[in-house]
């Protein structure tokens, strides 16, 4: 029996990212990665148990962080997520692997829907906020990582009522960078600490 129930995810094959541009880390040019991989059917449904022990394909991570007066929301991954391996880690992201739900897989408006119904599914906030495709996170150093590739959306808030949907995320908060590159860093997931590196070099 699969232990994902046969859910289907949005993968690229690695060589897709390779010809763009392999690396492990931070790419702020995320627009020229997101071209390519929506062109020519590259993009394309794979069973999420297969995907999981095959990095020749990448799932494509939503991964989104939120911003506020110079904070950045952040929380600790519970056991109720889906992922063993991050459990008791803490995280920036909210989002999550795109599926047929959302639409056909080569289209980047089915990635975009994705992006909004992974937030709608994890958190609620008040007011407006502003986005924008921030980068590219890839690590090959793990074996999460190196199944996995994120696209990061920074969302600016003008408000600081955000409030979690999903028993997964604990002690949802707003962490300065000081404080997130500071006590908590070494119980940072990867994608999070090195989304920390770059918006600290900004």
């Amino acid at each position: 029996m699969s232990r994902y129930n046969g859910e289907q995810v949005l993968v690229v094959p690695r060589s897709a990212f390779e010809q763009v541009g392999a690396f492990n880390g931070v790419r702020l040019n995320a627009q020229e990665y997101l071209a390519a991989f929506f062109s020519n059917g590259v993009a394309h449904y794979m069973d999420r148990d297969a995907a999981e022990q095959n990095p020749a394909f990448k799932q494509i991570i939503a991964y989104a962080i939120f911003c506020h007066n110079g904070k950045v929301l952040a929380y600790a991954r519970t056991a109720k997520g889906g992922e063993t391996r991050l459990h008791d880690k803490w995280s920036l992201g909210i989002g999550g692997h795109i599926n047929p739900i959302d639409g056909l897989a080569d289209n980047p408006d089915t990635y975009l829907a994705g992006v909004e119904r992974e937030i709608r599914e994890e958190i609620a906030f008040s007011g407006t906020a502003s986005q924008q495709i921030y980068a590219i996170i890839n690590d090959d150093t793990n074996e999460v990582g190196s199944v996995h590739l994120g696209i990061v959306h920074r969302f600016e808030l003008d408000s600081d009522e955000v409030c979690p949907l999903e028993k997964k995320l604990a002690n949802l908060k707003f962490c300065t960078l000081d404080e997130l590159a500071g006590p908590l860093y070494d119980k940072l997931e990867t994608w999070s600490a090195i989304c920390v590196d770059a918006l600290k070099n900004e």
